[in-house]
């Protein structure tokens, strides 16, 4: 009976791994071309972020206690309204 069961289930994955479609190799590699456009998008997008380096600087500056206090009053207030 033991055999029977485990014959059935290995017949039932084989058959389900038969069914599934081949996967294509061809698709998921990227062409040379492909590759290079990439690597000049990216070494274009470095040299952009290295010309303005004052925007790095503002988005990290630390806030005032006020803005804090403002920011944590509204966040509570968002919250309270999500609740109702």
């Amino acid at each position: 009976m033991m055999r029977i069961l485990a014959a059935f289930i290995l017949a039932v994955a084989s058959a389900t791994a038969a069914a599934q479609p081949a996967r294509k190799q061809e698709g998921r590699q990227m062409s040379q071309e492909d590759r290079e456009r990439m690597r000049q998008d990216m070494r274009e997008a470095y040299r952009q972020r290295q010309e303005r380096p004052g925007q790095q600087q503002q988005k990290a500056r630390q806030m005032s206690p006020e803005e804090r206090g403002k920011l944590r009053r509204d966040v509570e207030a968002a919250n309270k309204d999500l609740r109702r």
